[in-house]
Formats: C-alpha cells, structure tokens, sequence
C-alpha cells in the first residue's frame, strides 16, 4: 500500500524549493517574455525603421515553412537515435561500476572523462576521426567515404558524437538508480532461482523506474537542443540542420529578431511538451505500480 504523504513533509519540501524556484524565475523568466514580446513584431537589425508589430505573423511563417518542420524531423532522428543508444550503453557502464571490485574510484573516473570534455572539442575530435585525409576510421574500416558529406553518415557521426560525449551523464545517473535497489530483494530472487538475465528485468528495471525516467527526460530535453557538435561539424549541411540552428540563422545571420524569437519560443513550447509528456506519462505509469 501506498503511505499518505505528511502535510508538514510537503510543506517543509515546498519551503526548501522556494529559493531555488524564484532564482530560476528571476534568470529565465525575463528572457524568455522578451523573447515572446519580440516575436510579435516584423523587426530585422538591418531595417530597424522598419519595425511594426505583426501579432502572430511570425509563427504562421515560421509553421508554413518547410524548414522548420524539416529540422524538427532530423532533431526528432538525432534525439531518439542518441538517447536509445544511450541508454543502453549507460546502463552496461552503470552495471560494470556497480559491481567491479578493484579500482572502482579508477573506473568511475575514466568513464565519466568523455562528458568532462567540452562539446565543441569533442565534436571536433570526431570530425577529424571521419575526415577522409586526415582520419583514423577510414584506415580502419578499409573504406574511402567522406563521412560528413552524405546525409546518413553526417548523421550517423553526429549521433556517435553525442553517444560519445554524454553515455557518461546517463550512466552516473542510472548508477545512482542501482545503489537504490535493495540487495535483500536481489538475493530473495537468486534464492527463488531467478537467473541475473530475470532479476535485473523482474527487480532491478521495475525498482528503477523512478530514476529512469529522470535520465530519459534530462537527456531527451538536452539532445532536442542540440547545436553544437552540428554546427561544428556539418554546419547545418546535407540536410542535418536542426531547430535550434534555425533559430540561429535567423538570429545572428540574418539578424531577424522577430523571426528568430518566433522559433526560439516554438522550441521552448516543444521542451514542455517533451517535459509534459514524460511526466504525465511515465510519471502516472510509475506511480500507478508504486500503488499495486
């Protein structure tokens, strides 16, 4: 059964959040009504005369576009791609610092260098690992193949590139999920005659839903805003530009404030709806088997 919640637990949490929430508030909160009171104005820095408020004229040309709905689809592809492989990797290295013995610090440590590392440099890295003149993964594959230059493999290095960089963030996070498990429910089940491949999917995963969600949902909400390693390594060519790219072009290239506040609020609006969507799903499925 279910325990009731204590008013004073509640109450006492609600009070320790405050700080932390109105910090929050404070920093994001005028950026983000600049950036919706901007959107509702025709404003381009190399017309500034020219400026008039358009209402919703902005969003109608943003979702009428091609573009947009283009790089939202190879967000989508990038972001579930390198999320799922994430996952798994982060749950194979999470299990490995769990249970390894001798120089557990050491391993802990070596793991988590490649999220240490600063985006622009590892996408960096990677790209000159594909480049076809000076890379080390043709020789190895025995291809030739200009990896960047062909859609799918542009993407396939970008989705690595990310895999790369940020398995570790989800492994430590999974980590701290499997410290969580009772090792008493883990030995019931070997007892019973639970195989390891039956205990970690009957008892580890169902005890870690919790934690997996909050892993799954900051990384979704993180690779959805991808623009880094993209720009670094394909600038938006082959058909690889994503949402927050656009968004930059119109911003800082073209210098169009209102049509690059448009997008950059549409993303916004598309990170709740990620956020929402994982915490009114996942968050009710968890809590309806806490309740069993």
């Amino acid at each position: 059964m279910r325990r009731e919640p204590d008013p004073s637990e509640e109450r006492l949490g609600w009070l320790l959040c405050t700080p932390a929430v109105l910090a929050m508030l404070l920093v994001t909160a005028y950026p983000l009504l600049y950036a919706l009171w901007l959107s509702l104005f025709r404003y381009d820095l190399r017309f500034p005369d020219e400026r008039a408020f358009v209402g919703l004229a902005n969003y109608v040309h943003v979702l009428t576009s091609g573009v947009w709905w283009e790089s939202l689809l190879n967000t989508l592809v990038i972001t579930l791609g390198s999320v799922a492989l994430e996952l798994v990797l982060g749950m194979s290295l999470a299990l490995v610092m769990h249970r390894v013995l001798f120089l557990r610090r050491t391993v802990r440590t070596s793991v988590l260098v490649p999220y240490a590392m600063i985006t622009v440099v590892a996408a960096l890295a990677w790209k000159f690992a594909f480049d076809p003149v000076t890379g080390f993964v043709n020789p190895w594959l025995g291809v030739e193949r200009a990896w960047l230059t062909e859609t799918w493999s542009a993407f396939l290095v970008i989705i690595l590139t990310e895999v790369w960089k940020t398995t570790p963030f989800m492994a430590l996070l999974l980590l701290a999920g499997l410290t969580q498990v009772p090792q008493d429910l883990l030995d019931a089940a070997r007892v019973d005659g639970a195989t390891a491949v039956q205990r970690f999917f009957r008892v580890t995963l169902p005890l870690m839903k919790t934690t997996l969600m909050v892993a799954l949902l900051f990384r979704t909400l993180d690779a959805f805003r991808i623009f880094d390693t993209v720009f670094v390594q394909t600038r938006g060519a082959q058909g690889t530009e994503t949402v927050s790219m656009v968004g930059y072009h119109a911003l800082v290239t073209r210098l169009n404030l209102g049509l690059g506040s448009a997008v950059s609020v549409l993303i916004f609006v598309c990170v709740i709806l990620i956020a929402l969507l994982f915490v009114k799903g996942l968050g009710t499925r968890i809590r309806r088997s806490e309740e069993v």
